[in-house]
């Protein structure tokens, strides 16, 4: 059992950064607030879940323990695998995520990629009582709808950029790096910056 990586930064894109430890180049799929965390650092510590399957051996990383926490707890929501659990984590910071599971707030989850309005009821019905036990406290939701907004901007103008023909990792780094910068950006200005840089 793997309880966490640290090495050099080696690359990194909005889903996945390799880091390497003696050697060794491990490919760790990643959350955006995680990616965010760890850009730009040269050295890293991840904590990790490895997910092993008969087709996969897939590692997940996360700059905190509760985020790892809170991934461990939406995967045993029935219906939520690794990567719908680390699209919430994507969409939702940790406090905010508890937040909105505390206080019900199934429209909110619901607007995350992937998760129906029946689902989002089930994480938070499964994981009401057991989120207080990690320790982690609610933030108010005002960030988490901007995280949110942030999220499906991201997503959009890389979806339109692979669509203009540019090749995904480089379109997410770029959308990412325009997103930090200005984060008022509208999906619109998002691509036009993009296309200048790219």
């Amino acid at each position: 059992m793997i309880e966490y990586i640290k090495g050099e930064l080696a690359e990194i894109t909005p889903a996945v950064a390799v880091v390497e430890c003696n050697g060794v180049g491990y490919a760790i799929n990643v959350s955006l607030n995680t990616f965010s965390a760890i850009q730009g650092k040269k050295e890293v510590k991840l904590y990790i879940y490895e997910a092993i399957r008969e087709d996969a051996y897939v590692l997940y990383g996360f700059a905190t323990k509760q985020e790892r926490e809170l991934f461990l707890l939406l995967i045993t929501v029935s219906g939520i695998g690794g990567n719908t659990a680390r699209m919430i984590l994507s969409a939702l910071s940790p406090s905010e995520l508890c937040n909105v599971i505390s206080s019900g707030n199934d429209k909110l989850l619901k607007t995350v990629k992937g998760i129906g309005l029946k689902t989002a009821q089930r994480i938070i019905v499964d994981l009401k009582d057991k989120i207080a036990s990690t320790g982690i406290q609610p933030a108010e939701i005002g960030t988490a709808a901007n995280t949110m907004l942030h999220s499906e901007i991201y997503e959009e103008a890389v979806a339109a950029l692979t669509m203009l023909g540019f090749p995904q990792a480089p379109s997410q780094k770029v959308t990412a790096a325009i997103l930090k910068e200005t984060p008022e950006a509208t999906v619109e200005q998002v691509i036009k910056l993009a296309l200048k840089r790219l």
